[in-house]
């Protein structure tokens, strides 16, 4: 679940034009936008603090920098300190560097680099590596049927380094190869939930230190009009990927599988975009870690839960959601569009495909507000309702 702070700029301009409490600053091709942050999530806690977003544009008036530096006293870790750098390039070519320092155990160092046309469009480019300590990570067991009473908390302290090499068949279609390594530890919470590791220690993963390597082949075919922001267009992605533990001498092997497929179906104008996802994973293999396993909840899919609510080794979900154009206008030097979106997610998570059953399907209906700047910027705030109370959810990107 990502706090209030780290919406995307245009969200924070909405809030600006609502409530006039920020003052713009300009000169040459530079905006300085101090953003009071207020937030509350279910897992994270109470955020209150300040955001100074930093827009650089070009001659032409498009985004070339996004600065962010951020001062956040939060409920359960204390005082954060933070730092976001969002570079973009002709061609959709994005660096992005994220770090944040916390009082209470909660570290952030991120780096990634895409170029999707890289030599002159003919292979897709991406690196990146990332070290965090998330104290305040839940796991309630694993299963469709885990009980809410069962709630317990863990610091998630991960190193993380991947790539990614695609090739063009043609302008819609690409095949890419990627490796990653994941080298994680359960680390005592922040909150006075129980510890997962004292709760769930028979559970795999939560011993001991993994270090995950994995090798994927994936196949893209995507018509989108654009990648962060399309108005019309299809994306079909499905990839295999085997993975190896070497921290564990057992059962080291484990395979996992996925199929996701999103389609966009504008109305003439474009002011209103029905949006449909229909996603598939599966894991095979024995004392796969639950971590890596599939999960729902959080901001991508059903989201009327916190992250990682529901785990189990496959999973079948379905979304759907409307954006509706509210608004554009130029706001702190760019042009931005505002959406609402209402939404409804449901799907399941399963440890044998035959114990697939209507009656288990979760369903959150929810809402969504969007601030956009075209091509390359996305703000989002979602609220998703369900029966143990609903989420809220933040992000730079829309969910699917």
């Amino acid at each position: 679940m990502f706090p209030l702070h780290r919406l995307a700029i245009a969200i924070m301009c909405l809030w600006i034009e609502i409530g006039g409490v920020c003052l713009v600053s300009a000169w040459a091709d530079t905006q300085v936008i101090p953003v009071p942050s207020v937030s509350t999530t279910r897992n994270d806690g109470n955020d209150l603090g300040l955001i100074m977003p930093i827009l650089v544009t070009d001659p032409d008036g498009e985004l070339k920098y996004l600065m962010a530096p951020m001062l956040i006293r939060n409920s359960i870790v204390g005082t954060r300190g933070a730092f976001n750098f969002f570079q973009y390039e002709p061609g959709g070519r994005q660096i992005q560097f994220i770090g944040s320092y916390t009082e209470k155990i909660e570290r952030k160092l991120v780096f990634s680099y895409v170029d999707p046309a890289f030599s002159n469009g003919r292979y897709f480019l991406q690196f990146g590596g990332s070290f965090f300590k998330n104290a305040t990570s839940r796991f309630f067991g694993s299963g469709q049927d885990s009980l809410e009473a069962n709630e317990t908390n863990y610091t998630a302290r991960e190193i993380r380094a991947n790539w990614r090499f695609g090739v063009y068949l043609n302008e819609v279609t690409q095949i890419a190869l990627a490796q990653r390594v994941r080298d994680v530890q359960l680390q005592r919470g922040a909150t006075n939930l129980p510890f997962t590791g004292e709760r769930f220690g028979a559970v795999d993963g939560v011993k001991g230190e993994s270090i995950i390597v994995g090798h994927r082949a994936s196949f893209y075919y995507d018509t989108r009009n654009n990648l962060v922001t399309p108005t019309d267009g299809m994306a079909v992605t499905a990839y295999a990927e085997l993975n190896q533990n070497v921290r564990n001498g057992e059962h080291p092997v484990y395979s996992r599988y996925e199929l996701d497929i999103k389609k966009l179906f504008p109305s003439e104008s474009k002011r209103a975009i029905l949006v449909i996802r229909a996603n598939l994973q599966a894991t095979i293999g024995t004392q796969v870690p639950f971590y890596e396993q599939s999960s729902l909840g959080g901001q991508n899919n059903l989201r009327g839960f916190g992250v990682d609510r529901f785990i189990d080794k496959h999973l079948i979900a379905v979304s759907i959601e409307e954006r509706i154009h509210i608004a554009r206008t130029r706001l702190a030097g760019v042009m931005a569009d505002f959406e609402v979106a209402p939404f409804l997610d449901t799907g399941q998570v399963f440890g044998d495909f035959k114990d697939v059953s209507v009656k288990d399907y979760r369903m959150t209906p929810g809402i969504g507000i969007r601030g956009i700047v075209r091509p390359n910027v996305v703000g989002r705030l979602d609220y998703g309702f369900s029966r143990e109370g609903g989420a809220i959810f933040a992000g730079l990107d829309f969910p699917y």
